[in-house]
């Protein structure tokens, strides 16, 4: 709504856990060094805690796009779990293959076969739990059990667990004496402090796409003392008063604006006396009513003035013709091409299947057998169980993220969507493609565009896309020996200073830099994680500014060949 009012290219104060976004105080440094340190020591656990809303998952999900290259990730997000629904569910994400009513023992040797082999193949098994303070003694038990699993020289499996404060009580209980003892890293992720707030707004806005001071010294400090440097309660508070100076016509949030921000988003606890809140259940009852009413009334007009069973929508210029991108149901199914009924839409929008997420959704095996097809790959599950590491034999890479719909369209590739059915089971949808708000589906019925509104209540911002890894990684062509990255990404990076530099002068700086500055000066330029580190997201986004021919989710203009 307000995006272009202030010139951002998305919202810079969503609550999604995207890492772009992640600004790193000292304490977001020091937990993420202590995933960092754990992931390279012998097993074990790990125990991040911190209050609701201040990081945890967000640096969680930096670990997981940072984590290094011989380590294979498994990431719980529901643990309110039954001890066998958690070997389960840890079999799912490592991708180890098991009857759905394999017994806790039966799961456990599966569980070790597989670190076995990913020990002898020189990897190293993760398994991440957040929300872990739902944990129940008993599971917590059982995943101590699982960190017994060990060689000679070394544990087999580290175990993360992100959790809110009193997940440090839990681990004190008597019972669980012994998990507790196996913690070899702990941190508390504290808010934010005053001094470092001006620095975390200015690097959100930033990321975003927009440059200068937005908010006022006195807007700075009201927030603080409205939020107490919870970030989420930071950024719940900064977009409302950017919707609330975007209403004014306003290009600057003053402490006025926050004061109002913060009344909406905590609730004005001091306001409202007996008589008001008297008051207020009486105008509730009358609102009810009204609304009743007016429920009525409408349903009336519906069924009174439809033909047969349409009902028009019209659009807000009066033309007469329907508002873009809503959908008019119809008595008849319209046929789409290859004879699937299709929901009469909107211009510019194509023709549409209505969604149903039993029809639509594929096992994981499936999923990956449709995106390997969409790369023009091909995969046998049965020679090569291991989507991921069959991917690299092939030149891909796997990424899993969790974030939004921009999310997904900043790294423009095909997506398996993580999505839940009404009992909370997982299950997979794998996107094609994106035009507006049509979504083209991989599904056991072939491709089907359906809306993507429809889709969004039952995914949770979990997806996982294939990306292409450079040519030094792979040993290919020309960049096959030690100097194969420094040629790989210093031919790339004159071309993007070429064409992303304001002006001739600084696109000579930057080619004079060494790697790591040019891949610093490239990370700041598109609102990247700034570390200097060539990884998957720098990776990708270089193949989209340099027009690499790769599959992309949303087709644009500037796509073309390489």
């Amino acid at each position: 709504m307000y995006y272009d009012f202030f010139g951002f290219r998305e919202p810079p104060f969503s609550i999604a856990p995207d890492p772009r976004y992640l600004y790193l105080s000292d304490r977001h440094k020091e937990a993420l060094a202590h995933l960092m340190y754990g992931v390279q020591g012998q097993g074990g656990f790990i125990v991040i805690t911190g209050e609701v809303g201040t990081g945890k998952t967000t640096v969680c999900r930096c670990f997981i796009e940072n984590a290094p290259e011989h380590v294979d990730i498994a990431l719980i997000l529901n643990p309110r779990l039954s001890a066998r629904e958690l070997l389960s569910a840890v079999c799912d994400e490592l991708e180890i293959p098991h009857a759905p009513d394999a017994s806790i023992k039966v799961l456990v040797d599966a569980i070790n076969q597989d670190l076995l082999k990913a020990h002898a193949a020189g990897r190293h098994k993760v398994l991440i739990i957040d929300e872990a303070q739902n944990l129940s003694a008993e599971v917590l038990e059982q995943l101590r059990l699982l960190t017994n699993l060990e060689t000679a020289e070394k544990k087999l499996l580290q175990i993360v667990l992100l959790g809110q404060p009193e997940l440090q009580d839990i681990l004190a209980l008597p019972e669980l004496r012994q998990l507790n003892q196996r913690v070899t890293a702990r941190y508390h992720l504290d808010a934010i402090d005053n001094t470092e707030l001006p620095a975390y707004l200015q690097y959100r806005v930033g990321v975003a796409g927009l440059r200068g001071d937005l908010f006022t010294p006195g807007a700075i400090r009201k927030l603080y003392k409205a939020s107490h440097g919870v970030p989420r309660l930071i950024n719940l508070i900064s977009d409302r008063a950017l919707l609330g100076a975007y209403a004014e016509g306003e290009h600057q949030i003053s402490a006025l604006h926050i004061k109002r921000a913060a009344r909406e988003v905590t609730g004005d606890l001091q306001a409202g006396s007996r008589k008001s809140r008297q008051f207020g259940v009486k105008a509730g009852y009358l609102g009810l009513f009204v609304a009743v009413l007016l429920v009525s009334v409408l349903a009336t007009v519906w069924v009174l003035g439809r033909p047969g069973s349409a009902m028009p929508v019209m659009a807000d210029d009066n033309s007469g013709l329907p508002a873009a991108g809503v959908i008019e149901r119809t008595a008849e199914p319209v046929v789409a091409a290859g004879g699937e009924p299709a929901a009469v839409i909107g211009p510019k929008l194509a023709a549409t299947t209505p969604f149903s997420l039993t029809e639509h959704t594929l096992t994981q095996v499936q999923a990956y057998g449709e995106l390997f097809q969409i790369w023009g790959k091909s995969w046998n599950p049965a020679t090569s169980p291991y989507a991921c590491e069959h991917a690299a034999t092939v030149g891909l890479g796997c990424l899993q993220r969790q974030g939004t719909r921009r999310s997904m369209e900043f790294l423009n590739r095909p997506a398996i969507l993580v999505v839940q059915d009404s009992r909370g089971r997982e299950t997979q949808l794998v996107l094609e493609s994106l035009e507006g708000e049509v979504a083209s589906l991989r599904t056991p019925r072939g491709v089907v565009n359906v809306p993507f509104r429809e889709i969004e209540p039952h995914w949770f911002g979990e997806f996982r896309v294939l990306w292409r890894v450079p040519e030094y990684k792979t040993g290919d062509g020309f960049y096959g020996d030690a100097s194969g990255e420094q040629l790989w990404m210093g031919s790339r990076m004159m071309e993007l200073a070429e064409r992303l530099a304001d002006h001739s002068s600084e696109a000579a700086r930057v080619k004079r830099l060494d790697m790591e500055q040019q891949v610093r000066w490239y990370q700041e330029l598109r609102g990247l994680t700034v570390d200097g580190i060539p990884g998957a997201m720098t990776i990708i986004q270089m193949n989209n500014d340099l027009a690499v021919n790769v599959p992309r989710l949303v087709k644009t203009s500037t796509a073309g060949s390489r």
